[in-house]
């Protein structure tokens, strides 16, 4: 095959893929919200199931929603036989994925768990076949045809089913009013986790801070600019902000003017600087001082008082950013 063809083909697995998901799009319906209210009012877990390419598939589905707020695991239908379907109890919930809908093992399954009471969700790709009238809620995964040339190799069939596990897992999370909070709990060690737990608070400077009082010379600004990383925060003996000046900014004075170091901060200082709040997100402040090109910005508490200074670096060494 040629470069062209082989950038050919990938195009049409994408394109086809693509195609699938619009027309699973359009068949989702009232199924869906039942599953979605059934799963949501579980008191026990969710247990997903599937064989082979779909058995793929239903780990990923069940890593989801367990890391979205929905205890889930998956259990392969096989071992279920062989002593695991006592980790099943009357309170689960099971989802079911066959491409046909009528897997020798994943029926035999349905009839034990249906047994147990436990009430079941079926992906599959059939809806007249045996697992979508046995399950209490079916969901549509038919595709016209798989991306393999053969059309046999699960490609489009397994995408189709994936997304609708992620539909599931999203509008479950959303339903139960799972936030970024719960999921950064649920993910601690990771470089997502930081980033939704994260204040500013626990990154910003506090002692000594670049300040200066109301109506100080440029002159003193400079050496709170070469001790404190290039910012002098000129505050009220409240500790009220009334501006920022930065190296930038008297540098950019020095290039036209000459005698400048008696002057007041006054002259070059921005008034009315953007700020970070105590207790906001520290990727949030990262995301503006990146966004509006800022090195350094003061935090404020809830009565607009000075409380520290955060350099965006520090934010990018904590990783948050």
């Amino acid at each position: 095959m040629t470069s062209d063809q082989i950038i050919a083909r990938g195009k049409s697995v994408v394109r086809l893929e693509r195609e699938a998901l619009g027309m699973v799009e359009e068949r989702l319906g009232e199924s869906f919200a039942e599953a979605v209210t059934m799963i949501a009012k579980c008191t026990g877990r969710v247990i997903v199931t599937g064989v082979g390419k779909s058995g793929l598939i239903g780990r990923k589905i069940a890593a989801t929603l367990t890391s979205t707020g929905s205890p889930a695991i998956f259990l392969h239908p096989m071992d279920s036989v062989h002593g695991d379907l006592g980790i099943v109890g009357p309170e689960d919930i099971a989802i079911l994925l066959s491409k046909s809908g009528e897997s020798d093992e994943l029926l035999g399954l349905l009839e034990h768990l249906q047994g147990l009471g436990v009430r079941t969700v079926a992906i599959t790709g059939e809806m007249g076949s045996a697992l979508a009238r046995l399950c209490d809620v079916a969901l549509d995964a038919w595709v016209r045809e798989e991306a393999c040339p053969h059309d046999l190799a699960p490609t489009t069939s397994t995408t189709a089913a994936l997304a609708l596990g992620d539909a599931l897992a999203v509008a479950l999370l959303e339903y139960k009013g799972f936030r970024r909070e719960d999921f950064a709990r649920l993910h601690p060690g990771g470089a997502l986790g930081r980033r939704l737990v994260t204040r500013v608070d626990e990154i910003m400077l506090t002692e000594p801070l670049p300040i200066l009082p109301q109506g100080s010379s440029l002159r003193q600004a400079v050496v709170v600019l070469a001790e404190q990383r290039g910012i002098v925060l000129v505050t009220d003996d409240d500790r009220r902000l009334h501006g920022v000046l930065t190296a930038g900014d008297l540098t950019r004075l020095m290039e036209h003017e000459m005698d400048v170091l008696s002057q007041p901060v006054e002259r070059i200082m921005t008034r009315t600087p953007r700020s970070a709040e105590s207790g906001e997100l520290a990727s949030a402040v990262a995301f503006r001082m990146e966004s509006f090109g800022i090195m350094a910005m003061p935090v404020l508490d809830g009565s607009e008082r000075l409380v520290g200074v955060v350099h965006l670096h520090d934010l990018l060494r904590a990783r948050v950013a």
